[in-house]
């Protein structure tokens, strides 16, 4: 409805003001801050009761987007379902903390969409947003000194990450996650990770029109919730989980329903126990924990991308940054136990998952491994080994298997396995750090999702094949789709790194690969990373990247590559040997990839932003993306000092 114009200068230059007084002492008006005391009259001005001023406060901050009737219908749309609504779960936390005396604030910092901004220069500005964000977060923190306690209400690929930065390097403050939970999948249709790819089945003849548009309009069945496969969004929820910083069960809980709203009541039930109790963000975050993400991490078969954000949340929390050699030590001892998509065998939907138990389930496993920590705190108050010990005979636990079985005709022991069973399934652990002549600094595949059609008896991967090398992702999705790509090429695609797009996501590529009936006797290679729902034979964060002067820059069409890549000792090697049948050694290729001039081509995309190159300079000096891609303030104080010296300023 319109503005009524006969009102419109019906203007009141003076008010009453708020009923009632303040609950003001004489020792407050004596030694209290002027911000206190002014904070209390912005509290009553917004229509709080002053008699009400008295309780603890505790703030609330959101990755909430969009704007929502009551009723669910929108006014504004926000930019995915994952924060569309998140507001919901504020709403029940907030009402738990005011029922019980306290006063609620909130505050908010609205995340992008990896999915929307997939092929466009949108994406230069996804990973640059996470470290952005953390920073506003802490700051929206700190000016609020009267806060006792922070939860944090994320989901989606980087506003999570963002929020666990943020509350990480909050140390002294009791501070909690509540996961926005995941979306449902279709009844007839294709889950949110299959449907990015409608572009190129349809160029490949493999999808009409028709069933292109249908399809895409029931792909996010729920408005609610981060997408229905274990992609970043899925993979941050369980990381948040695992290193102890949620209540038990929270992760991947269905957006919207009544199981998900009471999370964020318990939530804040157990954030008010923690600041009673003096239990605070750091007695959670300890380097076991780290160790603990990174092993649920592996045994979900979880996204690439969590190889930037656990170690970028460690270094907020002031911990040891874990090493590729961390890694692979874990990877090596954890198998993978979880099948889901987008990694099978079996490709179910994240809400099966949860209700198969979860976090808590695959940790049991786990701990019977003996690869847990379970001496750590968590934010119920206990221990993570008392948490696992009411899981296990807990009746919720019992409650959703049989739901999961009831509604869906699933077993729970399908979905999340035992190590015993995953043996005989052929699952293997979930990544790889490939090295070689191409990657001196390593590189990142999930090995785990390389379809097992060519893999080989021994449980190795290898493909030998002509370059065809691409200096941006629009001209290698085009030779996707027009036909410039065949069974047997190794496509590279190179300048795409942080100093290029701000490490730009690549999954229309990878997604396509994976959908397209040739698309598994085609590997990829670049210096650009992947989407979580990536699978496949796709080799990122190669490192150096490109305009870092990393050999990958110096490849060229034709050129031959050999990959080998073993998924049972997740060992792996990337290698350039010579062009066409010219072939040399691995170490002859070092040597005349060294005296080879960078590609022509090869350059930072014209449309980089200059927040994102200031982003990239400064991650680059902070250790670049094998140390999360983070802003370590040492670091790059020490690198201005010595540029200072070095210009005799």
């Amino acid at each position: 409805m319109g503005t009524d114009h006969s009102q419109i200068y019906e203007i009141h230059t003076h008010a009453s003001g708020p009923e009632g007084s303040l609950p003001l002492t004489r020792e407050m008006l004596l030694n209290s801050p002027s911000g206190d005391l002014f904070g209390l009259s912005q509290n009553v001005g917004m229509g709080w009761k002053p008699t009400r001023l008295g309780g603890k406060q505790f703030l609330l901050l959101s990755t909430q987007g969009g704007i929502r009737k009551d009723d669910g219908t929108p006014v504004a749309l926000g930019y995915h379902t994952g924060h569309w609504e998140i507001g919901l779960l504020m709403e029940e936390a907030a009402n738990e903390i005011a029922d019980n005396g306290g006063l609620p604030f909130a505050g908010y910092v609205s995340d992008p969409c990896d999915g929307r901004s997939q092929g466009t220069t949108g994406m230069f500005d996804s990973l640059p947003y996470r470290n952005d964000a953390a920073i506003v977060f802490r700051r929206l923190v700190r000016s609020l000194p009267t806060r006792r306690g922070v939860i944090g209400v994320a989901t989606c690929d980087k506003g999570l990450p963002a929020m666990m930065m943020a509350l990480a390097g909050i140390h002294d403050l009791p501070c909690i996650i509540v996961p926005g939970g995941v979306t449902l999948p279709p009844t007839n249709g294709e889950d949110a990770g299959k449907i990015q790819t409608i572009g190129a089945r349809y160029s490949n003849g493999e999808l009409s029109l028709e069933d292109a548009a249908d399809l895409g309009c029931r792909a996010c069945a729920t408005p609610g919730g981060g997408c229905q496969f274990l992609g970043t969004a899925a993979t941050a929820q369980v990381v948040a989980e695992a290193l102890g910083m949620t209540i038990p069960h929270a992760a991947l809980s269905p957006s919207g329903q009544p199981i998900w709203k009471e999370m964020s009541r318990q939530s804040a039930r157990a954030m008010m126990a923690m600041e009673a109790k003096g239990i605070k963000m750091k007695d959670i975050l300890t380097e076991s924990a780290i160790r603990n993400a990174m092993a649920v991490h592996a045994a979900f078969g979880g996204s690439t991308n969590l190889l930037l954000h656990i170690p970028a949340i460690a270094h907020a929390a002031g911990l040891p940054v874990p090493t590729v050699q961390d890694w692979i030590k874990i990877n090596k001892a954890v198998p993978r136990l979880v099948s889901v998509l987008p990694n099978g065998p079996d490709y179910h939907p994240t809400v099966r998952v949860f209700l198969a138990g979860g976090v808590p389930e695959v940790m049991l496993h786990l701990r019977r491994l003996g690869v847990l920590d379970v001496d750590v705190m968590t934010v119920t108050g206990e221990k993570l080994s008392t948490v696992l010990d009411w899981w296990e005979t807990s009746e919720r636990r019992q409650a959703l298997k049989k739901l999961l079985l009831d509604a869906d005709g699933v077993e729970a022991d399908d979905v999340i396995m035992t190590p015993e069973q995953s043996k005989r399934r052929g699952l293997t652990s979930t990544v790889t750090f490939p090295m070689g002549n191409l990657a001196p600094e390593g590189s990142v595949i999930k090995s785990t999702a390389i379809d097992a059609s060519v893999v080989g008896e021994d449980g190795v991967y290898r493909h030998r094949g002509q370059a065809k090398v691409y200096t941006s992702e629009r001209e290698a999705i085009f030779a996707i789709k027009s036909g410039g790509v065949v069974a047997g090429d190794i496509m590279v695609l190179i300048g795409r790194g942080p100093s290029g797009t701000g490490m730009e996501e690549t999954y229309q590529l990878t997604s396509a690969l994976k959908h397209l009936p040739f698309g598994k006797y085609v590997s990829l290679i670049t210096d650009a990373r992947f989407s979580g729902v990536s699978t496949g034979a796709c080799i990122g964060h190669v490192g150096p990247e490109a305009l870092a002067g990393g050999p990958i820059g110096k490849l060229r069409n034709g050129d031959t590559i050999d990959i080998v890549v073993n998924r049972d000792t997740l060992e792996g090697s990337v290698h350039f040997i010579g062009h066409g049948d010219d072939l040399v050694s691995p170490e002859e290729g070092a040597l005349i990839l060294q005296a080879r001039d960078p590609h022509p081509d090869l350059a930072p995309d014209a449309k980089l932003p200059d927040d994102t190159r200031l982003w990239a300079a400064l991650q680059a000096v902070s250790g670049g993306t094998w140390r999360g891609s983070i802003y370590d303030v040492e670091r790059i104080v020490t690198a201005l000092e010595a540029g200072k010296k070095s210009l005799g300023w």
